[in-house]
């Protein structure tokens, strides 16, 4: 059967792997058209609608093959596709998941693309156009595959960004075999990658990214002339005094050899030179890479904190924000990505990735409840000696690596 007769909908005879990329290309145009439409049409977390809308209507076209979805998952803007195995030893056993995130960010779009985002202040500047569309493509390819030996969950998400839309799509049970289909029995995500060579994908097992957690800190005082100091409890000098005893979390209260980021990036306070005031606030974030160091840092953030205040005769009020797990990666499961991976490209497109980065991730709510393997997939140019990274508002998700991301997610999904 041709590849114009598989685009109808009906299966493609696929015996090599050039037959699944003679597949892929013939999807691109139109994936990359897909990207390009959700690029121009950001949308930040859990209002994601326009988004979600997208999403229905290209997997609505997959019903043939036998695909179906449930949305209004997570707050209202999430979906979760299934597509049933065709082999019959398939049937009844869990599935293997994808997932994508689709939210945007609230920054000014600086690309000058034709395709450039047409909402004021908001763009997809962390590339998750780029992973719902490539979702979107795997669905396409999977649904035109004769020979799917495990049914395939495609799990669509809201809220990557600092809204935790992995967690509440746990919570109303995508893994669990509640919402549709059979139970997940393993998860796969990725995420494009500025600094890696494009078409390279990594990983690495154990943990890959950071747990993120916030934190707000008020000072309070007693205010005072500027000129007379004797009369205040100074809080300006307090949040001072704060901010540089905390660092003694990374260099002093925990060992060189574990990872741990203390971060303190807002300061608040004061209304004119000539007063020193009651109040200020000072806010950052903490990242650390396993639970233990998760809880004694803490634990020593209060105590420090706490401390100072009390030896500035001030009252510390401390909001402390609990953000993303670690993003760990089930070392069994990435031992066998790894080896999926190699079949799939060959050694010299694999990156084990030595160390792990202190970025945060939501997907790490799936990989507490399944085995899950987080992945990147390398969007650098050939020749860009300094590419525009995440979240910066010059950042535009690189097409080039669309082809490659549908591969590995449909050789991870057919799977024994």
């Amino acid at each position: 059967m041709s590849i114009a007769a598989a685009k109808q909908g009906s299966p493609i005879e696929v015996k090599t792997s050039g037959d699944v990329r003679q597949l892929i290309a013939s999807e691109l145009p139109s994936l990359v058209a897909i990207r390009h439409d959700l690029h121009a049409h950001p949308e930040l977390n859990y209002q994601e609608t326009r988004t979600s809308k997208v999403i229905q209507d290209e997997l609505a076209k997959l019903a043939p093959a036998g695909l179906t979805f449930k949305s209004g998952l997570a707050k209202g803007t999430g979906v979760l596709a299934y597509l049933p195995p065709t082999d019959q030893s398939g049937s009844g056993k869990p599935s293997i998941g994808l997932r994508a995130d689709m939210d945007a960010l609230p920054i000014a779009e600086q690309t000058g693309k034709k395709y450039a985002s047409t909402t004021p202040g908001i763009m997809h500047a962390c590339g998750h156009d780029g992973h719902v569309t490539i979702l979107l493509g795997a669905a396409r390819v999977l649904s035109k595959l004769p020979h799917r030996p495990r049914g395939i969950h495609f799990v669509f998400q809201p809220a990557e960004e600092s809204g935790a839309g992995g967690n509440e799509m746990c919570k109303d049970g995508v893994l669990d075999g509640k919402v549709l289909g059979p139970k997940i029995e393993r998860i796969y995500g990725l995420h494009g990658w500025p600094t890696t060579p494009l078409n390279v994908v990594g990983s690495r097992p154990g943990p890959l990214l950071a747990a993120t957690d916030d934190v707000v800190v008020t000072i309070t005082g007693e205010q005072s002339h500027a000129a007379y100091p004797h009369y205040s409890k100074d809080s300006i000098l307090c949040v001072a005094q704060c901010i540089l005893s905390l660092q003694q979390l990374v260099s002093r209260n925990l060992s060189p050899f574990d990872n741990v980021v203390c971060s303190m990036t807002m300061i608040k306070g004061g209304t004119a030179n000539n007063i020193i005031p009651r109040e200020a606030q000072f806010q950052g974030t903490i990242r650390t890479l396993t639970p233990e160091t998760r809880a004694h840092a803490k634990k020593r953030f209060f105590e420090i904190v706490n401390g100072v205040a009390s030896a500035h005769e001030c009252k510390a009020s401390i909001d402390w924000h609990e953000g993303y797990p670690v993003t760990f990666n089930d070392p069994a499961l990435t031992e066998r990505w790894f080896k999926t991976a190699e079949r799939t490209f060959g050694t010299q497109r694999i990156e084990r990735i030595p160390e792990p980065t202190m970025g945060g991730e939501d997907f790490s709510y799936y990989a507490q409840k399944v085995p899950a393997v987080f992945f990147t997939l390398g969007l650098q140019r050939p020749g860009d000696n300094k590419p525009v990274t995440l979240h910066q508002p010059e950042f535009d998700f690189n097409d080039d690596a669309i082809a490659t991301g549908v591969e590995m997610f449909v050789a991870l999904a057919t799977e024994q």
